[in-house]
Formats: structure tokens, sequence, C-alpha cells
């Protein structure tokens, strides 16, 4: 295996790598193996088939299109531990040639650990705050699970500011329907604040089968961008008007959820608040000792790789949030007029912090020899194991170097910030 390097500036490096066909002929054995265990090959038990005839079958192409991330990922880690590259980060990876049979040639390019003059650390003074729950705070918990029990009843005459209204509702913009304005038996809880301003105070003293026709400013800072600011025509027509009933808050109540009595309910209430209250008050106190070491630190300049690489982890983070809220991505840009490119401009600044985030810890870890022992390695990966016991999938990707790296990684962080917060916070 051969491979050149070429300095890039702003601490990047470009190594080219070049592998005989002999050098790679095990990953493309174990690719064909994994692929005859997906495809059916016909005369053969799933994953016994030799090489010769899934080449056939399949083409060796197909083969080495299955081998080429295990061959990168292999020999790339090679190098970096044979010229003891001080990388940082996954690499930005581009195959150049990919012909079965002939030399298979890869470029990476590494972004290398900038330099930092890490801020004497007895600068940094972080006031811890008291964690409290009010009656108040645990009475608004309590009111929250008395509406997830109430009962609605349909009812006759006006609705009031008690009840709730189920309505068909259509909206315009100078005639012209609202794209996704129109909807269909839409609930509205005229006691509770709605998405759209102004609309529970027109449906107050409306009966079944009233309909009405009414004009709404939209704020400017709308969350739904092209309706903001605009003078939105209203159509409704009202199906159905429903008294809301709330349970009272006593021993029943309590029983329905599964504790004995309404003060063991509060108790329990109380021990989960605390939880979340500490786990809120560890993240602030966390996010405020890293913010004030990056601002009062001195950094090399940045590779811009690291930055692309965390742009890309905070669009997939963004996607999978909004996913989790039933978004589609192809909307959310749609709703607020932007393209994924803008959206990965917009992450710049906010991608750059937290590269340097990770470079502190790094720092800190190696200035206070913070290290990530066997131990701690084998307790993080058993209890991977059980979280996931069925899903092969992560438990197969736990060999991998890459992962193992980030585990570590993640470790390290849990264990420099433990460190930082015993220093700093008085």
């Amino acid at each position: 295996m051969k491979h050149e390097k070429k300095q890039l500036g702003k601490s990047e490096l470009e190594l080219t790598i070049t592998l005989e066909p002999t050098e790679y002929q095990k990953d493309m054995e174990e690719a064909a193996e994994r692929l005859s265990q997906r495809a059916a090959i016909k005369g053969f038990r799933p994953g016994k088939a030799p090489y010769d005839f899934i080449k056939q079958q399949l083409g060796e192409i197909k083969i080495m299109e299955e081998a080429v991330e295990s061959i990168i990922q292999r020999t790339f880690f090679e190098i970096i531990k044979e010229e003891k590259i001080d990388s940082v980060g996954m690499p930005k990876i581009n195959v150049e040639k990919m012909v079965p049979g002939n030399d298979f040639i890869y470029k990476a390019i590494v972004a290398l650990i900038p330099k930092i003059k890490l801020i004497d650390l007895k600068k940094i003074k972080i006031e811890g705050k008291p964690i409290e729950i009010t009656d108040e705070e645990l009475n608004k918990v309590l009111t929250d699970l008395q509406k997830m029990q109430t009962k609605e009843v349909v009812k006759t005459g006006k609705a009031k500011k008690e009840d709730k209204v189920l309505i068909d509702m259509d909206m315009f913009i100078g005639g012209v329907p609202v794209e996704g304005g129109q909807a269909k038996d839409h609930q509205v809880y005229l006691n509770e604040e709605h998405y759209i301003p102004g609309l529970k105070e027109q449906l107050i003293d409306l009966s079944k089968d009233d309909t009405k026709e009414f004009n709404l400013r939209f704020p400017k800072n709308h969350y739904q961008k092209h309706l903001a600011d605009k003078d939105v025509d209203f159509k409704i027509k009202v199906k159905d008007v429903f008294e809301l009933t709330l349970p009272e808050l006593n021993d029943e109540f309590a029983k329905k959820l599964g504790q004995e009595s309404i003060d063991k309910l509060k108790e329990l209430l109380k021990e989960n608040m605390m939880r979340e209250a500490e786990m809120k008050e560890k993240q602030r106190v966390e996010a405020d000792i890293l913010e004030q070491i990056i601002e009062k630190s001195n950094f090399e300049e940045i590779p811009q790789i690291l930055i692309d690489s965390e742009k890309r982890k905070m669009f997939y983070e963004l996607k999978h949030d909004l996913e989790h809220h039933g978004i589609e991505m192809e909307q959310y840009l749609k709703d607020i007029k932007k393209t994924e490119e803008q959206i990965f401009q917009d992450f710049e600044q906010q991608a750059n912090k937290r590269v340097k985030a990770a470079l502190v810890s790094r720092q800190v870890a190696v200035d206070n020899n913070i290290k990530v022992e066997k131990e701690d390695l084998d307790k993080e990966l058993e209890l991977i194991k059980k979280t996931y016991a069925h899903d092969e999938k992560i438990l197969e990707n736990l060999k991998r170097p890459e992962v193992l790296d980030n585990i570590i990684g993640t470790i390290q962080n849990r264990k420099v910030l433990e460190f930082l917060k015993a220093e700093v916070i008085k």
C-alpha cells in the first residue's frame, strides 16, 4: 500500500492512498459473502456461494461497491496510525479510481488538530443556581394532567370560553386559497392559546351549524413565514360544540394514574420535576463553562472540513427532530423560504462554536491527563449492548474503529466536563 501526503494549509492534510488488487482482495471476499447473505444465489445456502460464482452472478463491480467502505476504513486508520497524524473528526473521502483488478485509489482530506492556548481555568467562575420546585410549578403540571383526563360532552347552545369547538375552516389571502389553509373537523379549545392568534375569540358565542366570515392579521414573527404579517380571510362552519368537564384532583384521580393517593402523586411529580430541573441546570452550567473557555482562549484557524462536518451533523439533527414531529424537511424549507444550502450557511457560526467546544474538551483532557480506561469503555459498551440487544446493526457497528473512537470521545467529554465543573463552580 502506497500513500502520499500534501499540506493544504488551514490545518488540513491531503492523503492519496493506492492499493494493489492483492491488498484489497480480502475485503472483496468479505463483501461477496455479505452480498450472498442478502441476495439469493441459486444452488447455495445464504453466505455459502464461492467468490467466483458470486462474481459471475452479480458482477465484480457490484462486489467492489460493497467493499469500498471497509477498504477505506481499514486502510485509512492504518496510515493515520503509521504516520502518527494528529487528526480530528472524520476525513473527507473522494474515490479516484475503482476498477476491479486494478489499483484502488482514493484521497482523504484530514483535519489536523489546531493549536489552542486555553485560558487559566482559575479565572473562570460559574455560580451554581439552587434548584427548587414551587407549588405554582407543581400545580401547573397537575392541571395539565387534569386536562388530559377531560370529559367532552356535546352541548346545545352557544360556545363559551371554557368549551371546545369543532369547525371546518378555509383561509384565503386576496381571494386565493392559502396552501395548507383548509381544515376539516379542526378542534379549537377556547380556553387555550391557538396557533392562529385571534381565532378562538371569533368562535365564542357561536352554535352548531353557525357559519362566519372574518379577517385576522397574522403577527410579523409568526412561525408560518408565508402567513406572517398578512391579512387572512377566514370562512368557518361550526360542526359541534363540546362542554369540557375536568376531573377533581383527589385520590380517585391519582389512582387512575397508578398512585395510591393525591399526595403520593404530588410527591412523584415533584421528584420527576426535580430530576428534570437538575438535568437542565447541569446542561446550563456545562454550556456556560465551555462558552467562557471558548470566548477567552486563543485558537489557530479552524479547518473548514471540521466546520462542514459539524454543519452536516446539525442538518441531520434538524431533519430528525422535524420528522419526530411529523414534519417533512421539504415542507419546512418551503415554509421558511430557504434552501438546504442556505440552512447550511446559517449553521456556520454555531458549527464553529461546537467544533471549538470539542477542541477545548480534547485540550483539557491532554493538559490534565484525563484518559478513558479500558474498564470505562467496557462498561459503556456493555450498557449499549443491553440497550440495543435486539438491534444487530448497532451491535455490529460496535466493532468498527470509528464507532469505538466516537464512544471513547463521548466518555472522555463526560470526564472532562466533570473535571471542569469541579474546578470552576462556586
